[in-house]
């Protein structure tokens, strides 16, 4: 399963890519992850927290580093308890210069074990139901990203978007 999500922001691609292009930016932006610990320039650990509140770690393998244009990386599965359920687990994003801003492209590939679709699509609901609530927390509440995410993108702007990145 390949999902593919598009977003365009009102931000210079170098300030995007300081975000994007740095592991140790992670928690501020991809669901669920709490840190990221021995992070160099091929691999690191992120750990996440679960629906159960457990602490979950992932180990990842920079497969391309491209400033600032490309950053792919996949999850080493070997020996850990994923390896059961996934035979790939890919995550690559790329950037382009669109007028004023940059157009943020997330590519994310999974590929299940034979058996494991199942287990999978109840993880992924969750993870969407965690992001969706953490949104809706953070809309009630009136909270904004300050300091923003992206320098230069300031939480009240309304991004351009083609797709919804979750």
């Amino acid at each position: 399963m390949t999902v593919r999500r598009s977003r365009t922001l009102p931000v210079a691609r170098a300030a995007v890519w300081t975000v994007v292009g740095d592991p140790h930016h992670l928690p501020r932006w991809w669901p669920l992850t709490e840190r990221v610990e021995a992070v160099d320039t091929e691999a690191w650990t992120s750990v996440l927290r679960s629906a159960r509140g457990r602490a979950v770690r992932l180990d990842y393998r920079v497969e391309a580093h491209e400033p600032p244009r490309r950053r792919a990386w996949s999850q080493q599965l070997a020996g850990s308890p994923f390896e059961r359920l996934l035979r790939e687990h890919r995550t690559e994003v790329t950037l382009a210069d669109a007028g004023d801003g940059t157009t943020i492209t997330l590519t994310v590939q999974q590929r299940a074990r034979d058996g494991a679709p199942r287990q999978l699509h109840g993880a992924a609901r969750d993870a969407a139901a965690a992001r969706r609530g953490a949104r809706r927390a953070r809309r009630d509440a009136g909270v904004t990203l300050d300091p923003p995410i992206i320098p230069g993108c300031h939480g009240g702007e309304a991004p351009r978007e083609s797709g919804d990145l979750g």
